[in-house]
């Protein structure tokens, strides 16, 4: 008679939990990387997934078997829209973390429409006053400098939101001083993805991945369905037991929401970066996005979320020890409709 076997190794990561849907759809930057640049600039941009395609380039990895041959990329195309600075904060440190100093507002352009964002927004000459007085008393004691970026959805082909995201990003490079003077010069001018990432370079991709409700046991942590030609009194897809006592332990497989969780991809290397959107647009659009429209950027690999999903890319906060010299050299780009 065979024996009955009465352990089985466990399901689902626990890396992850909580699986709890994310709070915001454009998400927040919690940490950010130390970089070591002449001049500031900011350490991420927000872009919207457009969807993949491939492209065939030259391998410039070295120690590859494939090094200097043709390859097959699958890769990801984000439009990435210029950006418009709405305000400047300033942090100073204390024993608790950085804590706001002070912020500078501007009046945005009237097309960027951030009035759909920001309610109650009053910029005057008494405003800017304020804050200077503010920030040259206080210029020692600022530890950090941060940009409110707005993006621009009407620019993009496959949006149809005026409503524009607003993110902050942490300034990087030069000293404290250095990038008080670039975010009080830059503030309502354009920037774009070519004055904050470099084609080749690595990236760290965050966003919100794609949501799939309330979801069993089977379908949320692989858990193996009981069989069922016997009679099981409560169902076959469900565990047996979710623990020896009262309640549950929290490393049982249960129910519950699958998808739409914020998780961060790390170095994620940029094959291209463009301003002419039909270059990389297949025929007939991208499936659920339409056309490239705006500046766009072209990631290795896959990105989490459906289309039309903000993503932040940021300055890799964990590099790895190869860094690339410049991007590959693209050979192919296909073209073909994805439909």
């Amino acid at each position: 008679m065979a024996r009955r076997k009465h352990s089985a190794p466990r399901r689902g990561s626990l890396g992850v939990r909580p699986r709890k849907r994310a709070s915001r759809l454009v998400p927040r930057i919690k940490s950010w990387s130390k970089v070591d640049f002449d001049a500031p600039r900011p350490l991420a941009f927000l872009g919207y997934k457009a969807g993949m395609t491939h492209v065939i380039v030259i391998d410039d990895r070295p120690g590859r078997r494939t090094y200097g041959q043709e390859i097959f990329v699958p890769v990801t195309v984000i439009e990435t829209p210029p950006m418009i600075p709405v305000a400047a904060r300033f942090y100073e440190a204390t024993v608790h973390g950085f804590k706001t100093l002070t912020e500078l507002w501007v009046d945005p352009p009237e097309y960027l429409q951030i009035w759909r964002r920001v309610k109650t927004l009053s910029v005057d000459e008494d405003h800017r006053e304020r804050v200077m007085r503010k920030l040259e008393a206080n210029i020692n004691n600022v530890a950090r400098v941060a940009l409110l970026l707005a993006s621009q959805p009407t620019l993009t082909g496959g949006l149809s939101k005026k409503v524009p995201d607003i993110i902050e990003i942490k300034i990087g490079g030069g000293d404290i001083k250095s990038q008080i003077d670039y975010a009080l010069n830059i503030l309502g001018k354009e920037i774009k993805i070519t004055d904050v990432f470099n084609p080749g370079q690595f990236v760290d991709v965050i966003g919100v991945t794609k949501g799939k409700g309330f979801q069993g046991v089977i379908k949320r942590f692989g858990v193996k369905e009981l069989p069922r030609w016997h009679k099981h009194r409560k169902g076959s897809r469900r565990i047996g037991s979710r623990s020896p006592g009262i309640g549950a332990l929290s490393t049982v497989p249960q129910p519950g929401q699958m998808g739409f969780h914020r998780r961060t991809e790390y170095n994620k290397r940029i094959i291209m970066i463009g301003s002419n959107g039909y270059e990389i647009t297949p025929a007939g659009g991208f499936p659920h996005y339409g056309i490239v429209r705006s500046d766009y950027i072209v990631l290795a690999g896959t990105v989490q979320g459906p289309p039309k999903r903000p993503i932040v890319l940021r300055w890799p906060i964990r590099s790895p020890k190869w860094t690339p010299e410049g991007p590959p050299k693209v050979v192919y780009v296909s073209l073909e409709s994805k439909i």
